[in-house]
């Protein structure tokens, strides 16, 4: 098996450094899409907050509950918060 570059590795390691960061912006992005979306493309949208969520180490009834509820301003304030904590 090849050896990964130097440069490979550092972009490697800076994605998993700065992953929380990385997934906070995404659902940001995602909170104003949902805004505006409707039917099946709003439940992918809902499908990548979940994983974005479960990724920063929200918990899963809170993410079920937000997807249930299919309400933006609630994943809004969540990411706010979320956002404040940095």
């Amino acid at each position: 098996m090849k050896r990964r570059k130097t440069y490979q590795e550092r972009a490697i390691e800076n994605y998993y450094r700065h992953r929380p960061q990385i997934l906070l912006q995404r659902l940001t992005e995602l909170v104003s899409e949902l805004y505006l979306a409707e039917g099946a493309a709003r439940k992918r949208l809902w499908d990548r907050a979940a994983q974005a969520l479960a990724g920063l180490g929200v918990s899963q009834s809170r993410i079920e509950h937000l997807v249930k509820t299919d309400n933006p301003s609630y994943l809004a304030n969540l990411v706010s918060d979320l956002l404040a904590r940095q």
